[in-house]
């Protein structure tokens, strides 16, 4: 399960390489294990590092290789259920969880400028873009409810939205100043090279195949070896395997594709997002662009590109990015790559304790970066005895499987096909 330009497309091309992350051999002994190195059990296992705990990090493929490296690579506070609503189905943790959550982008900044992290990062916020009347009043809504919590978001006008983006195609925007962009390959190697340089093991090559209490703590099984530890963390979330699979299985896998321009001349590059924000729109079969560091363009949408989706979903990028930029009538992509996010019944995450000593976070549904970077500080936290479990920002609940997920997720996959295949998007 290599992490290659097929999976993880320009993100595998441009990434720093990975520290050496060997697969556990023999046996080892640990305060806390953590089983994936994605944004949650890596920001978990720098944090507890350095703090003086001893970890082990198991990672069953590469570190990255689940969502933490395949996404677009916006630093998005909150979650796309509206702040309200995340209140009302959290109950006393809600405000707390929020609060988490608006300034979850502000610790990726953070940690990526403390650990010197090459990650692409720039500061200059997110669009949240209106397609349509609709749109546009779902977003005075979402503005209501978080300048009510004291965020500094600010609702742009259609011409102010069309001179960042460079495109009129919406009628508004909402803007995230807190937010931002970032090479996600890239942070996750930078997060799992400063966890080692703070003390932490990682194994990469190494799922956990069984596991087990031992007096107080548990011992994990990986084919090759073995971890005693007092404290488990599973931070797998929606690519979880093995022991805690359930993590997976609560969540329906929603496919998003993402396409890499060639690097735009730099005439055609000033024309398109010129201040550096990423862009997401309100559309149910929503889409989204930002630039990176080179000039590239990556465009992206709901959608697999395996069997016949790989060219539905080409065919409709192409369009689509000409309807937005005109002067992409030439456009050329040099990669595509797709993974999945993973959605809860609620679309709000999970905490879950997986017996004693034995929990993790799970549920990021499309907003990985800053959420798990901020709930594996969380989960450092706990760990440590600094906060208790009625000072999280979730909730204790029973993980439980979506019933007929899988007939879920095949009928998302093929309804991404039919409506790119059938609908003029823009």
């Amino acid at each position: 399960m290599a992490t290659t330009p097929e999976t993880h497309g320009l993100w595998a091309r441009t990434a720093p390489d990975a520290p050496p992350a060997p697969a556990l051999s023999g046996g080892r002994s640990a305060d806390v294990a953590i089983v994936g190195a994605g944004y949650a059990g890596l920001s978990a296992a720098l944090h507890l590092a350095q703090a003086g705990a001893s970890v082990v990090v198991l990672e069953a493929a590469e570190i990255g290789h689940g969502g933490a490296g395949r996404n677009v690579g916006l630093i998005n506070g909150g979650m796309w259920v509206m702040p309200d609503e995340i209140g009302r189905l959290l109950g006393s943790h809600g405000e707390r969880c929020l609060e988490i959550l608006g300034q979850a982008p502000l610790l990726v900044r953070a940690l990526v400028e403390r650990h010197g992290i090459a990650c692409e990062l720039r500061k200059d916020g997110t669009l949240h873009l209106a397609a349509g009347e609709a749109g546009l009043a779902e977003l005075r809504e979402r503005h209501g409810q978080w300048t009510a919590r004291g965020a500094p978001v600010a609702l742009l006008s259609r011409a102010e939205t069309a001179r960042r983006t460079g495109t009129p195609a919406y009628e508004g925007a909402l803007f995230d100043p807190r937010a931002g962009t970032l090479q996600p390959l890239a942070y996750a190697r930078g997060l799992a090279r400063a966890a080692i340089a703070a003390g932490a093991l990682l194994h990469a090559g190494s799922p956990v195949v069984g596991a087990e209490r031992q007096g107080a703590g548990w011992k994990l099984r990986t084919p090759s070896g073995s971890v005693a530890a007092g404290w488990v963390l599973a931070a797998g979330d929606a690519y979880s395997t093995g022991p805690w699979r359930i993590a997976r299985d609560e969540q329906i896998h929603l496919p998003y594709f993402n396409f890499a321009t060639a690097p735009l001349p730099a005439g055609i590059r000033e024309t398109i997002l010129p201040g550096g924000e990423g862009c997401w729109d309100t559309r149910q079969i929503l889409s989204s662009f930002r630039m990176d560091a080179a000039g590239r363009l990556v465009f992206g949408s709901v959608g697999a590109l395996r069997n016949t989706g790989r060219a539905v979903h080409r065919a409709w990028a192409v369009r689509s990015l000409r309807r937005l930029f005109p002067q992409l009538r030439d456009i050329r992509f040099e990669s595509g790559w797709y993974g999945s996010i993973g959605m809860t019944a609620d679309a709000v995450p999970r905490f879950h304790r997986f017996g004693p000593r034995a929990v993790g976070f799970s549920g990021y549904n499309g907003r990985g970066i800053a959420p798990g970077t901020a709930f594996g500080k969380v989960l450092a936290q706990l760990v440590l005895g600094e906060i208790g479990e009625a000072e999280l920002p979730l909730p204790v609940t029973e993980p439980q499987a979506q019933p007929f997920r899988a007939v879920k997720e095949a009928y998302y996959e093929a309804g991404a096909q039919i409506a790119h295949l059938a609908a003029a998007r823009f």
